[in-house]
């Protein structure tokens, strides 16, 4: 038996885990009208297969109708979520993994003007700045109902097959009543600590005499809200001690930190560029005082902390949530001696941006999550005759073209330009900050040089280069360079965004920087210039500021500009630059109205996304096979290209990533992804 920390087992009450990994709840948005079908099941089933201990599904299931979902919550309140759990549950225990799902009402922490359009309740009338909402005051008979609906929720689980769940008592309504930031009440459930717990006490009561004694029963909560405001870490634990007592809670999942803001929940989420683990140390505080099995996740994302965290016994299930949508096979390669092979998380938190701002979880650099049904995560060798495949470009397309094809056993030629790879992921991670993006890059080369392909650098591949290696297959991956915005004089005064990342052009003494794109490559153009010391002027036509960029990631940048007394212009459009002395103007203007004005600076940088490099995909197209055409139909199904437009053609040629347009990093490897797993 391995003596590995991770890899023991762990009692929970009548439950044995059969490691300490765990995913912690939270909610990809993949659900179906509320209800875990085939995606959310898929999703959490690869990490069974990938041999984790436990996963607890949703983040969270809600309750009752007048919890509005806010993340594409699951639906516990309805019968019909039952059958569709119990299949999850059960495809996952044939893998040996116990399955959990995190119980809540939201309280203030949604918003009204959806679903059906209930009103939001809370406490008391406290308005959440990150949901908007205006919340009433909750009444004896809307607590009386959602005790009774907790309770119906609670029997559906144990019917679904499930091995537990949790509360979650962190912004949400149980621990709305217990913070004083949230509970001014003057009644019996608010004041003193009684009070505030009398309704949290309903619940569990309520609970046990639905499910009885033994279905296991945790808490997700928050035991110091790290405020003046909110609960001390004295109430916390004493609030955690008084819970415990009740003997109707068998582990608790510990918080630390307040969410009801964006600058706030990034203190309890971090994200690249903040400290490992940084409630670790507390967590362990929490299980020396309460003596109870204790779980917890916040930005533990490498197996060596998480080996710490368990050895070091601060808690007993580590949480590797966000870990596990780049890699669902941590526990299986620890186990088979490859933590090498690891798909590392970079901490871009694309993950959890894309789910903040409504849409669903996706991995920056695993597009297999959340496409469990048609992409797959344990790629296979090819069956069919052997073929060379060229690539041209080593960015992040490129890289995971070459590795996808090489794990498929195809001969695999990669040329690249330049004398290192990663294009603009490399120039991206050149912010400090940002510099884990670099394991995006670092971690494809690596199965590249297990696999053994034939990688060329400092090498600028032309149509007779790719042509000698009598290629079956030709990729181009070329990427693309900074585009240009049209305006109406001055285009050759302007400085690109990239020209201020790579160093090429220092920042000036007073800088307007025009983004019209919103994305990443505008506002780490921004930061560098800010900290440089330039007195910067961001302006974007778009009506509200970087719309590409989630809550998370935008705290960071928000924050250096503020610091830095940075101008933010919106609905506003550079339209030309000129010559004033040693000095430049640059006229801006809006689309509501003919007025312009002048701004007097020494640079003007402009970001406006890349335009592809496509000389050598045009040079090689008449003579490919398919001519460059992509049937979208194969390729959204999984299925072989056999476009022929050209019979005489000795090739198939495609081009990927921004190669073909301006998209992201997720984009290009997702190009590559689907497109190669079927060469």
């Amino acid at each position: 038996m391995s003596k590995d920390p991770l890899l023991q087992p762990f009692r929970l009450k009548h439950l044995t885990l059969k490691n300490r990994i765990m995913s912690t709840a939270h909610e990809p948005n993949y659900a179906e009208d509320g209800l875990p079908k085939d995606r959310y099941r898929l999703y959490h089933l690869e990490k069974a297969r990938g041999g984790i201990a436990l996963t607890m599904t949703a983040g969270s299931a809600i309750v009752a109708e007048d919890s509005p979902p806010a993340f594409g919550n699951l639906h516990a309140y309805r019968d019909a979520i039952v059958p569709w759990l119990k299949r999850l549950t059960d495809d996952c225990h044939e893998q040996g993994c116990a399955v959990m799902i995190q119980l809540t009402h939201l309280g203030r922490r949604s918003n009204w003007n959806h679903a059906d359009w209930l009103p939001v309740l809370a406490p008391s009338p406290v308005r959440e700045p990150a949901h908007r909402s205006f919340p009433k005051q909750a009444e004896d008979w809307d607590l009386d109902r959602i005790v009774t609906n907790y309770a119906d929720a609670a029997e559906r689980m144990q019917a679904a097959g499930l091995d537990g769940f949790e509360l979650e008592c962190y912004g949400h309504l149980l621990d709305q009543f217990w913070s004083p930031a949230t509970n001014t009440r003057t009644d019996g459930l608010g004041g003193s600590l009684d009070n505030r717990l009398r309704f949290t006490f309903r619940v569990l009561d309520a609970i046990r005499k639905r499910i009885g004694p033994d279905f296991i029963v945790g808490l997700r909560l928050v035991v110091d809200e790290d405020w003046d405001k909110g609960l001390s870490k004295a109430e916390g634990l004493e609030i955690a001690r008084r819970l415990i007592a009740t003997r109707q809670v068998d582990f608790l999942n510990v918080i630390r930190g307040h969410i009801e803001r964006d600058a706030a929940l990034l203190r309890v989420i971090p994200i690249q560029g903040m400290p490992a683990a940084p409630h670790l140390d507390f967590t362990g505080e929490v299980k020396a005082a309460t003596q109870v099995p204790v779980f917890h996740a916040a930005r533990i994302n490498d197996v060596a902390t998480a080996r710490h965290a368990v050895a070091s016994g601060k808690l007993d299930m580590v949480g590797m949530t966000r870990a596990h949508i780049a890699e669902p096979h941590i526990a299986r390669l620890v186990a088979e001696g490859r933590e090498e092979d690891i798909r590392p998380c970079v901490g871009a938190t694309y993950c959890l941006d894309r789910i903040y701002e409504g849409r669903e979880a996706l991995c920056i650099h695993n597009p297999a999550t959340g496409r469990e049904a048609t992409m797959p995560h344990v790629l296979r060798r090819s069956a069919g005759s052997q073929r060379k495949v060229v690539i041209v470009g080593a960015g992040p397309a490129g890289l995971e073209a070459a590795r996808v094809v090489a794990e498929r056993g195809r001969a695999v030629v990669l040329f690249e330009a330049a004398d290192q790879p990663g294009g603009q992921v490399r120039l991206a991670a050149r912010t400090k900050r940002r510099r884990e993006l670099i394991g995006i890059v670092d971690w494809r080369m690596a199965q590249l040089h297990k696999r053994g392909a034939d990688l060329r650098f400092n090498s600028l591949a032309e149509a007779t280069d790719v042509l000698a290696e009598k290629p079956d297959v030709v990729i181009v991956a070329t990427g693309g360079l900074p585009n240009g915005v049209e305006l109406d004089d001055g285009a050759d005064l302007v400085t690109t965004s990239w020209d201020i990342l790579t160093g090429d052009a220092k920042p000036a003494a007073e800088t307007l920087l025009f983004d019209d794109n919103g994305a990443h490559p505008g506002l780490q153009a921004a930061e560098t210039l800010a900290e440089a010391g330039s007195k910067l002027e961001i302006v974007t036509p778009e009506r509200f500021f970087a719309p590409e960029i989630g809550g998370l990631n935008h705290v960071v940048y928000a924050e250096c500009f503020h610091e830095h007394g940075v101008r933010i212009t919106i609905n506003t459009r550079l339209l030309a630059v000129r010559r004033q002395g040693n000095r430049l103007a640059a006229v801006i203007g809006g689309d509501y109205g003919a007025r312009t004005e002048t701004r007097i600076v020494d640079q003007v940088v402009v970001e406006h996304g890349t335009l592809p490099l496509d000389d050598l995909y045009l040079a090689l197209k008449d003579g490919a096979r398919n001519q460059g055409e992509v049937d979208y139909r194969a390729l959204i199904a999984g299925r072989p290209q056999e476009v022929v437009r050209n019979p005489g053609g000795t090739y198939q040629l495609f081009r990927i990533g921004d190669a073909v347009s301006s998209r992201n990093i997720h984009a290009a490897i997702y190009d590559a992804l689907r497109l190669c797993v079927t060469l």
